[in-house]
């Protein structure tokens, strides 16, 4: 195996659910490596510290449904379960932080002053006035019934 052999692949963790609570986490662990055996037909798994941590986050008690997987096949015979970073979003953002410095090079500080920032004057509550059919109806008095024997 001169190549490396990778592929994304989304985990089904449902069943985890039907464990008892206490276990969730460590069964959820097993179904990984179990479908990891399964789809790269290898006996040794090792799994990311970083995808232990995302299982683990929520406690012992509630792991993810789901969750999405890079497994790599490497030339040492092991394949590696890491959790799937998106490319397209990591070079996305790459673009836009390059952008951001380009704009904070070009464009000089302006620095403000204390005394000229202008505070907001609070906004005035406008006062509800009882309608008309309140003001005419006579105000019910309760008066306690007393039974008579």
């Amino acid at each position: 195996m001169s190549q490396e052999l990778e592929r994304v692949y989304t985990i089904n963790l449902g069943k985890v659910l039907l464990s008892v609570d206490t276990h969730r986490a460590p069964r959820a662990i097993n179904m990984i490596k179990e479908f990891a055996r399964h789809h790269m037909k290898t006996e040794e798994i090792k799994i990311e510290e970083d995808l232990a941590h995302i299982i683990w986050s929520k406690g012992v008690r509630s792991p993810p449904r789901k969750i999405r997987v890079r497994m790599s096949k490497t030339d040492e015979g092991y394949v590696l379960v890491s959790p799937y970073v998106d490319e397209k979003e990591t070079k996305k953002e790459s673009k836009e932080t390059k952008k951001e410095s380009k704009e904070v090079k070009d464009e000089p500080v302006k620095e403000t002053p204390a005394k000229e920032v202008k505070k907001e004057a609070p906004k005035e509550v406008k006062k509800e006035t009882p309608s008309k059919a309140k003001k005419d109806a006579p105000a019910k008095k309760s008066t306690p019934s007393k039974k008579s024997k």
